[in-house]
């Protein structure tokens, strides 16, 4: 049934993009059984701290195959897109073929198309923005920013109005002219393997279901109670799915059950922005129906 896996070049770089409970680091895995290094391109299992909530390899998977990028960040630090494109470049330095594999598009769009090089955004520049956004409303904040970026930007969204404002906030320049500097990216698509997983809502929402209760018995609440003390919504691990949720029941405010019914609503609610980002953004990839691989 996989049998085209054995088509793909043994030096050729592997990209394997898909929504959440897919099945792609399964495949990932089946793929550096022939050679490389499975790098991770998941923005939520960077963090030391989640291992069975955000669904990392299991530590008998990460003896079958080299893997990268993989639950080394602290709870605590600031994790963003381009700190993920540095480590990687690191990664693919060290010359193995490299088994991307996650469900962070933008990840895979910086990887393949390059990401420009904005200054970080400082603590204080950034609740500026927040406290302006609460004061006057995304709509308002929109207007704030230069036409150019205006036409480019998802003005309905805003975390990305937020991260214009500051931008143009901190640097006195629209974000528009820094992506314009963009340099080379570290893997061109023309070069890769390029696979994106096809997991219809019908297929994959049982799955999610299913994985989740395997989360709880695995651990996931043990997790949730560890980092408790700690817990910080405004954290970039605090994104894990499932993870306001179980601190919500840790807390005394829902039951374990409430928490699970919402969480695997949240689950399913992201991997359909997934598929839609897949969809519109991964026109040139190789589709490949999750529901054969088993």
């Amino acid at each position: 049934m996989l049998d085209w896996i054995d088509d793909i070049p043994p030096d050729r770089p592997v990209l394997i993009a898909g929504p959440t409970a897919s099945g792609k680091s399964a495949l990932a895995l089946r793929i550096a059984r022939r050679g490389g290094t499975i790098v991770n391109a998941d923005a939520l299992q960077v963090f030391r701290d989640w291992r069975v909530l955000t669904a990392r390899p299991s530590p008998e998977e990460e003896r079958a195959a080299p893997h990268a990028l993989y639950g080394y960040v602290p709870w605590e630090a600031r994790f963003s897109v381009g700190d993920w494109l540095r480590d990687a470049a690191g990664v693919l330095a060290g010359g193995t073929r490299p088994i991307v594999v996650g469900g962070t598009g933008l990840a895979f769009r910086a990887l393949t198309e390059g990401l420009a090089e904005i200054p970080a955004t400082p603590p204080e520049i950034r609740a500026e923005a927040e406290a302006r956004l609460a004061a006057i409303g995304l709509e308002a904040m929109g207007r704030e920013l230069d036409a150019a970026t205006r036409a480019g930007l998802d003005m309905a969204n805003p975390a990305r109005v937020l991260r214009a404002w500051e931008v143009a906030r901190h640097t006195g320049r629209p974000i528009r002219a820094w992506q314009a500097e963009t340099p080379p990216p570290l893997l061109p698509l023309r070069r890769c393997a390029a696979l994106v997983l096809d997991a219809p809502a019908a297929w994959v929402d049982p799955r999610i279901a299913r994985r989740f209760d395997l989360m709880l018995e695995a651990g996931a609440l043990d997790e949730a109670r560890r980092v408790l003390p700690r817990w910080d919504p405004a954290l970039n691990a605090a994104r894990a799915i499932g993870a306001p949720e179980l601190v919500a029941h840790l807390r005394g405010e829902i039951t374990l059950e409430e928490a699970r019914t919402r969480a695997v609503l949240a689950s399913r609610r992201y991997a359909k922005r997934q598929r839609t980002w897949f969809r519109r953004r991964m026109r040139d990839w190789t589709r490949v129906d999750a529901e054969t691989l088993g």
